[in-house]
């Protein structure tokens, strides 16, 4: 078989990924909006928001999980073959959330299997980005890592628009009593056809030159994450807490926003999903400014340290700029998405940078899937129950402390122009 083109590589790491976060995001989406009085019951104010948040957590305990299956056969057989099983893993999971039964209907057997097709979804996503980032950084031209890493990371916010486009679209074409009976349903259904086009694209992709000519060199490593952590924990810590961040600054001004704004601000949800929308676009820029910077300009460390910073400063915001209207919550969201550009795009260069080809999908894929534990995975839940006792301050100082977290692990370390990136001793 021929070797692909580089824009069919660029396509199938962006193509792929936008699928996965949409999946990804119409979860996020429809726990921050309907899945709390849907398949849980009623309790005290905000109780049912905080259990769909639970819920949200679910796959980011499961991403690790997912890095380590997916990235042991990726090390082992190949970044092909195992994109497209973190790709069908997602996607299957997606599609049964459209025709799972509510609390009302099957009693807690509803918020089990919910949080069951959950586990699914981060277990793909977890296999999904470190194999995309790698199949675009591996064909990268010099001088060209970050732009090429950029593929997979501008599939997020593409997956956004089309998750939330589509419930907005569904908003304004429904009346709120058939969204919530049955409206919700056709973003999880529409997931089995973009797995259709995303499974077409990944079918036609050979193998990448560096993952090849590490297997020219030698057989692959026998259990991939005994070798990562037995010669290469020190970048797989410092990759991790770098990472944080960027899931901080996403899911603040994404899934927790939505629900806040909605819920207690009181905006109508298309009224808040056409600003997020908007502000997304912020980040889409950010990303690509970002990997031209690290590649033409500076490297990826330091784009990362300064969008922490920046990231630091945003978390001061969200109190006065929410509480100004709608102009100062667009103003906070598109500031924030933007920041979080920074502190996002360069990660698909930097975090496969740190470990040689053989573990790499393993290493990139367990950093960043930590990372998301740690930065995403309970910040909607933390956040509203930060909002519900303190006010919104609390939020932004949770913020400001999850990326000054990744800067003090960014400034601790030196970079190697031909390797792995080592702490500062």
């Amino acid at each position: 078989m021929t070797a692909p083109s580089h824009r069919r590589v660029l396509a199938a790491s962006f193509v792929g990924t936008t699928i996965e976060f949409y999946d990804f995001y119409v979860y996020a989406t429809a726990a921050a909006l309907v899945f709390g009085e849907l398949f849980f019951p009623a309790g005290a104010p905000g109780t049912q928001q905080l259990a769909a948040f639970a819920t949200l957590a679910v796959a980011f305990f499961a991403r690790p999980v997912g890095s380590l299956v997916f990235g042991h056969f990726g090390d082992r057989i190949g970044r092909k073959s195992t994109l497209v099983a973190s790709l069908l893993t997602m996607g299957v999971s997606t599609t049964l959330v459209a025709v799972l039964p509510t609390y009302a209907q099957a009693g807690w057997i509803a918020p089990i299997a919910l949080c069951v097709l959950r586990f699914g979804q981060g277990f793909g996503l977890g296999g999904e980005w470190g194999g995309a980032a790698l199949l675009a950084v591996e064909h990268a031209p010099p001088g060209w890592r970050a732009r090429y890493g950029s593929a997979p990371q501008l599939g997020a916010p593409a997956g956004f628009v089309a998750a939330n486009g589509l419930f907005l679209l569904l908003g304004l074409w429904l009346s709120p009593a058939e969204f919530r009976e049955w409206g919700w349903r056709i973003p999880f259904a529409v997931s089995a056809l973009l797995v259709v086009v995303g499974l077409w694209i990944r079918l036609k992709l050979t193998e990448t030159p560096e993952f090849a000519a590490s297997l020219a060199e030698a057989p692959p490593p026998a259990v991939p994450i005994a070798e990562l952590l037995g010669r290469h924990l020190g970048a797989t810590l410092a990759g991790t807490v770098g990472a944080i961040a960027c899931f901080a600054a996403y899911y603040v001004g994404t899934a927790f926003l939505l629900g806040y704004g909605t819920k207690t601000l009181g905006y109508p949800m298309q009224t808040f999903l056409l600003m997020q929308l908007g502000a997304i676009l912020f980040m889409g820029v950010g990303i690509w400014i970002a990997a031209w910077l690290a590649d033409a300009r500076f490297d990826e460390r330091r784009v990362l340290a300064g969008g922490c910073v920046a990231t630091i400063g945003v978390g001061f915001l969200i109190a006065p700029l929410m509480a100004a209207g709608a102009g100062g919550a667009f103003a906070f969201l598109s500031v924030t998405l933007f920041a979080m550009g920074f502190v996002y795009g360069p990660l698909g260069a930097w975090l496969p940078g740190l470990f040689p080809p053989r573990v790499r999908y393993t290493g990139a894929s367990i950093a960043f899937n930590v990372a998301g534990v740690i930065g995403g995975g309970l910040t909607p839940l933390v956040a509203q129950g930060l909002a519900m006792e303190h006010g919104l301050a609390a939020v932004g100082w949770y913020l400001s402390a999850a990326a000054g977290l990744s800067l003090v692990a960014l400034v601790a370390m030196r970079s190697r122009p031909s390797g792995p990136v080592d702490l500062m001793v």
